[in-house]
């Protein structure tokens, strides 16, 4: 038991050295595991799932354990940490590939595979990249699980999408700042945004009008 918990503890604090002697890649210019409040990686690095499901996982590995999620969220009960939030915390530990990121959040079959993907690019990516790769994806309507606090609640993908692009807080994780969509229009960063809902009313205007020709004649 002694060997097994001194490896896990390896294993937990390989990025987070106190002395400040890190030296691996970084992401808005700070070590990635401190991208997570310190009292949530005490409570992540503690938890039974992170000792036994987390451990030794590698890019590959991880692929396997994220296809077992069924649900999102932060903390649940009292103050756990969820699956969700553990594996968030190894992503940002093994600090994988773009492709490899992306890979994840092609993959259309594991929805919640999906949801880790792009909370792992809402902390770590530039805002002009996380707009670009996020927004195709608010048009995924399917149904996901929320759990959190106050319990059980059903979501939808599009609006954890929307919640990573513009709230400061998902998941009981402190979101990175970053330029709003309007922000980085204003400065031509991004191009004006097509609304799906616009384009569809629009469609419709069309086919109604259409109609109307019809049958005036």
């Amino acid at each position: 038991m002694g060997k097994d918990s001194k490896a896990h503890l390896a294993d937990a604090k390989a990025l987070l050295d106190s002395r400040g002697l890190y030296e691996g890649q970084t992401f808005h210019g700070v070590n990635p595991l401190l991208l997570v409040e310190k009292i949530i990686r005490d409570r992540i690095l503690d938890c039974l799932y992170w000792k036994e499901q987390c451990f030794g996982l590698n890019a590959a590995t991880l692929l396997d354990r994220a296809t077992e999620v069924t649900y999102i969220g932060g903390h649940y009960g009292n103050q756990k940490p969820t699956p969700f939030i553990c594996l968030v915390f190894k992503l940002l530990q093994l600090q994988p590939e773009k492709e490899i990121i992306m890979a994840y959040l092609e993959d259309a079959e594991f929805k919640y595979l999906r949801a880790l993907a792009a909370m792992y690019i809402r902390l770590t990516w530039n805002a002009v990249e996380i707009f670009k790769t996020l927004e195709p994806l608010m048009g995924d309507f399917r149904k996901i699980r929320m759990r959190g606090m106050n319990g059980w609640r059903l979501s939808y993908m599009d609006e954890f999408i929307d919640s990573l692009l513009t709230q400061e807080r998902v998941c009981d994780i402190a979101l990175p700042r970053m330029m709003t969509r309007a922000m980085l229009e204003d400065a031509e960063e991004l191009e004006p945004r097509e609304s799906l809902l616009g384009s569809e009313v629009e469609s419709e205007g069309e086919e109604d009008g259409e109609e109307g020709e019809v049958n005036d004649d």
